[in-house]
């Protein structure tokens, strides 16, 4: 996932903030008057926006001889995206989680309890759903590292061998 840069963050701020999924996207001149703060160039706003494009952060749609631009998916999404690809960083995904979990306050824990169970319900719900697919909670992956690899075809073998 790509990493935003400052003024690419102010534009998609615009984008999250003031265009609802279902509207049409806004012009790059509404963008521009929504960061009229930072007395930034048509043209400037113009590229950020064609560049955010490029890297398939923001939808558009030609209507007449304007681009109409709107967020290619939510914040939250985006958010998670990086969560996701900061795991992937190197290292064990498990402890990372672990620490990340550690480091919560006691209200955003209760979030993520709330959302895990959830998903192990709709997983559970689900025939044929693997026995480590995304219903697994955090404490199920952690607590059990043997258990989740004798669960995945070819893991077994190589517990065994260990």
């Amino acid at each position: 996932m790509t990493r935003l840069g400052d003024l690419e963050r102010a534009v998609m701020d615009v984008l999250w903030d003031a265009v609802p999924a279902t509207s049409d996207g806004v012009t790059v001149r509404e963008v521009a008057e929504a960061l009229d703060g930072r007395e930034l160039a048509y043209t400037t706003v113009m590229t950020v926006l064609d560049r955010l494009a490029g890297k398939g952060m923001v939808q558009r749609e030609r209507e007449g001889r304007a681009w109409r631009y709107r967020a290619a998916a939510s914040r939250e999404a985006y958010i998670a995206q990086l969560m996701l690809d900061a795991l992937d960083l190197g290292g064990s995904r498990d402890a990372a989680l672990v620490r990340f979990a550690r480091s919560v306050t006691g209200t955003e824990a209760d979030v993520l309890r709330a959302a895990l169970s959830a998903e192990a319900g709709t997983a559970a719900d689900t025939p044929g759903q693997a026995a480590d697919g995304p219903g697994r909670g955090l404490t199920d992956r952690v607590e059990s590292p043997q258990a989740d690899r004798a669960s995945r075809p070819g893991l077994a073998d190589e517990a065994a061998e260990r």
